[in-house]
């Protein structure tokens, strides 16, 4: 192991007074995935857990003509965050101010995202070799609102040494007053992996992470990567601050109705699955009304009953007839009729742990 950085002072003024304590379950930015609708459903599901955007770059904010279409979201999707990717400190200062407006709760920049046409642009995982410019860029969007600014990261890409370089970078961008810091435990290899690859193949390394919350005690530090099971989430913050959890909270959404209960301490009683489906009705009728496709929502719900005895017809009947000209809620409660509710409520379901 390398040699680190020990000592790590921030003046004083440089840390806004910020409630993290969202953070302590989020669910991941993904790309094609938690769009608006998906937020709508996750929000029903967990009334604690924070939503972030997929990730989206200051140029379709800047120069595209559909601002709306990337920065809209519903009042009841609260706490929401907005990732953005950039490398241009006056693009992303820019792109803060007109997101404030919005009324995003938190504004995160990606460091973390591999692929190669944002590579091109300088943006994601490539910004992790040049932490000056991270720091700059966070200086500059923290300038730009009264937000929390955050940012997400790997451990280190291509030849780095996770141990060394990863202290360096997080020194130099939280002396901007930067103060919570998402790390995937992974490193991102730039060549050679796609972006899938990146997300499986590169080795876990919890134990880095923790190293960082150890390290710097006065920053929150949430651990992404490979989560599944609330008993790894519980296992993971007695080390960190949180846990950020994606594929599994999108392909099997019910996870998130237990989150309140079991990271939070709620008492409130759990959603059932086919209220949460009915629940997202009205939602429906009024996107179909304003001329939003059925199968632009409903994709995001197929996972609602995996493995449960019904599930498997419902996703095929959603598949099958969402994308039809003119459907609507209808074919939604059709699906749901197809799951038997009583069937649910005799079967004891599998512990998520």
């Amino acid at each position: 192991m390398c040699t680190v950085l020990n000592t790590f002072e921030l003046e004083e003024n440089t840390l806004k007074s910020i409630d993290y304590g969202c953070q302590r379950f989020s669910v991941a930015p993904m790309l094609d995935w938690t769009d608006r609708h998906y937020r709508y459903f996750a929000r029903l599901l967990s009334k604690e857990a924070l939503l972030y955007t997929e990730m989206v770059t200051t140029g379709a904010i800047l120069f595209g003509n559909n601002t709306e279409r990337f920065l809209g979201f519903n009042a009841q999707e609260h706490p929401v965050a907005l990732q953005l990717g950039g490398g241009n400190p006056e693009e992303l200062a820019k792109s803060t101010a007109i997101a404030t407006e919005y009324g995003f709760d938190e504004i995160n920049l990606n460091v973390g995202c591999p692929s190669d046409r944002v590579q091109n642009n300088m943006i994601g995982a490539c910004l992790m070799a040049h932490p000056q410019l991270v720091a700059d860029c966070v200086q500059a969007m923290q300038a730009s609102t009264d937000k929390p600014v955050t940012v997400k990261c790997r451990i280190g890409i291509d030849e780095q040494d996770p141990y060394q370089i990863l202290p360096e970078f997080i020194e130099t961008v939280a002396k901007t007053g930067c103060r919570s810091f998402t790390i995937h435990a992974r490193k991102a290899w730039l060549k050679g992996l796609s972006p899938k690859e990146n997300r499986e193949i590169p080795p876990l390394d919890y134990d880095i992470v923790y190293q960082m919350k150890q390290r710097y005690p006065e920053l929150n530090i949430v651990i992404n990567g490979g989560i599944t099971q609330f008993e790894a989430m519980h296992q993971h913050l007695a080390h960190v601050d949180g846990v950020m959890v994606g594929r599994e909270a999108y392909q099997n959404p019910y996870i998130l109705a237990q989150v309140d209960q079991q990271l939070f301490g709620r008492d409130t009683p759990m959603i059932s699955r086919h209220d949460a489906v009915r629940l997202m009705l009205p939602y429906i009728e009024q996107q179909v009304s304003a001329g939003c496709y059925l199968n632009h929502i409903s994709r995001h719900m197929l996972g609602i009953f995996q493995g449960c005895a019904g599930g498997r017809k419902f996703r095929r009947y959603l598949s099958e007839n969402a994308h039809k000209p003119g459907s609507g809620p209808e074919v939604l409660e059709q699906a749901l009729a197809l799951v038997s509710e009583q069937a649910l409520l005799d079967t004891p379901e599998k512990e998520h742990a």
